[in-house]
């Protein structure tokens, strides 16, 4: 197979679909890789790396999109790259199409297949290639909402993990899946009062046996959200619903009791956020303020750190693409579960509910999408 990774585009991404060991990886297998000319530049990985591993290098997307059987990318396609979908073509990426009928309504007007990295689920019901990535994006929400906190930041001027004698600051995280637990932990280490809800009480035990003295781990009802509100100086949206958009749990009139300079950093607004304030920003300018509450809404939080980001994006990524690459997806995604979950829409067919639930569409049964047409 033919795999095309081009450079990303979306505003400050930074981070590369595959590193160099991975081009390695599929030559080592009989595959052909190409590479944008300076694609893993800002990931630490220049085009030489590629090349000693057995990839070519192109000098233009619209060569690696057009020469393409596969295309890995880490964010999903923009506008200006929705031309260069075409039928048949395979897409391993994030997409998110619950927060994006333009996006979607574009890849199914391609005939691309569209398989996303953020619904390939275990059995388990684990999110083997969002995880790496959520793991990143729940540290970054710490440290970006410590930040904005500062005065000269335009926030109410508090230091989260507090200095002896002065209370430290509180953050509350909405949600205790991997974004919120790697939230909670940094949080603590900062030495800030922490509160992480959920409303899984499964979930809460393990929190409560695994996180340190200054987490209080707390059950999520409407009532408890706003109490805890009001206190609180950063607030962290963790909220994740598999391949559909989040919930809002803050509404506007909850900003109202708030503490002003308080900061909102939603990590789900990608899936629509679960703010009802949020909207998506980007690293150029990242947040906005709203009845006094700083929001940070970049979609794309581990762009900002794309060394740490590919490296764990792709040794997840990696074997998923190579079982692709090898079988073909049909193939592959029919004897890989997990891997057949990523498909979203495929051929022109939406096959994923919360993506056919988000706006309205009809959805065919995956067992039916996997199956070969019968030649006419």
């Amino acid at each position: 197979m033919l795999i095309g990774v081009p450079k990303e585009i979306k505003t400050r991404e930074y981070r590369v679909a595959l590193t160099p060991a991975g081009a390695e990886a599929f030559t080592q297998a009989g595959h052909l890789v190409l590479i944008e000319e300076g694609a893993g530049i800002s990931s630490g990985f220049t085009d030489d790396f590629y090349q000693s591993a057995g990839a070519e290098i192109v000098g233009s997307a619209n060569d690696v999109w057009s020469r393409a059987e596969m295309i890995m990318k880490v964010k999903e396609p923009i506008e200006s790259e929705w031309p260069k979908m075409r039928d048949g073509q395979v897409l391993f990426t994030y997409f998110h199409f619950a927060a994006s009928e333009p996006l979607t309504v574009a890849v199914l007007a391609s005939g691309a297949v569209a398989i996303a990295y953020e619904t390939v689920e275990l059995p388990n019901g684990e999110l083997p290639l969002l995880t790496p990535m959520s793991e990143v994006a729940g540290r970054m929400a710490v440290q970006e909402g410590a930040k904005y906190l500062e005065a000269p930041m335009g926030g109410a001027g508090v230091l989260l993990g507090g200095v002896p004698g002065v209370l430290p600051g509180k953050v509350l995280i909405l949600g205790g899946g991997v974004v919120g637990t790697n939230a909670a932990r940094m949080a603590a280490g900062m030495g800030a009062r922490v509160a992480i809800m959920d409303v899984d009480l499964a979930r809460l035990r393990y929190l409560a046996d695994v996180m340190p003295a200054n987490v209080n781990v707390l059950f999520s009802t409407r009532y408890a959200v706003r109490k805890q509100l009001e206190d609180s100086d950063l607030v962290i949206g963790a909220v994740l619903l598999h391949g559909a958009k989040a919930p809002s749990l803050v509404l506007r009139e909850d900003l109202k009791t708030m503490r002003p300079g308080s900061v909102i950093v939603d990590v789900a607004v990608d899936q629509g956020g679960c703010v009802e304030t949020i909207h998506p920003t980007t690293h150029d300018d990242p947040i906005y303020v709203v009845d006094n509450v700083i929001h940070y809404g970049v979609a794309n939080m581990p762009g900002g750190v794309p060394r740490t980001s590919t490296l764990a994006l792709t040794n997840a990524t990696l074997p998923y693409a190579l079982n692709l690459a090898n079988s073909g997806w049909r193939a592959a995604c029919r004897d890989d579960r997990a891997l057949g979950l990523g498909v979203n829409v495929a051929e022109g067919k939406v096959a994923y509910p919360g993506v056919a639930e988000a706006f309205g569409m009809e959805l065919h049964d995956l067992d039916d999408v996997l199956t070969v047409p019968a030649r006419a």
